[in-house]
């Protein structure tokens, strides 16, 4: 019922903004309905330990080790594509976590629909946690990003059960979406 309640207020709020544009309303919900002890169990244990090793003669092994509880991808991928229902444009929620063992990296778990991103470079498994990331991973406050043209995201933090934070998602889109941006 409560989970009802949040998305009834983000839908009225979202009707009283401009343009229809509430990326701040479903970070806002996502930060109640995304589950941190879930997305923990996400990434199995022992893909997280491959991808801390670098083979020097292939530098693809870890991408190509990374596994994942499949009941905790599903549910959470679920959970993401639910929330960018609830902008009335074209918008996609990315959970990020930091990596394990590794301080100051992060990783993209789930993209959803149109794969975009402001901070994901393609094909990277882990980077350096960008400042925005790192502020919101340490404050839990939502900030809202626009470092590409044309692109913005809000970002905002995921609690597991004992209220820490776990890691965060990217709500972004397009300004004026290209429905043509992935065909080659």
């Amino acid at each position: 019922m409560r989970i009802l309640v949040v998305m009834s207020l983000c839908c009225l709020g979202a009707a009283a903004q401009e343009g229809g544009f509430q990326l701040e309303d479903v970070a806002r919900a996502a930060t109640v309905m995304v589950d941190g002890d879930l997305a923990k169990r996400i990434q199995t244990p022992r893909s997280v330990s491959s991808m801390l090793v670098e083979d020097p003669r292939d530098r693809w092994a870890a991408s190509d080790k990374y596994e994942v509880d499949h009941a905790a991808f599903l549910t959470m991928k679920k959970t993401l594509t639910r929330l960018t229902r609830l902008c009335s444009a074209t918008c996609d929620v990315n959970l990020w976590m930091p990596v394990p063992k590794k301080p100051g990296n992060i990783q993209v778990l789930i993209r959803t629909l149109n794969e975009t991103s402001q901070f994901w470079p393609w094909g990277a498994l882990t980077q350096e946690t960008p400042p925005e990331m790192a502020g919101v991973l340490k404050t839990g406050q939502r900030v809202t990003v626009s470092r590409r043209p044309g692109i913005v995201s809000v970002l905002a933090p995921v609690h597991d059960s004992l209220g820490d934070i776990a890691g965060l998602v990217e709500v972004v889109s397009r300004v004026q979406p290209d429905p043509q941006e992935n065909v080659q």
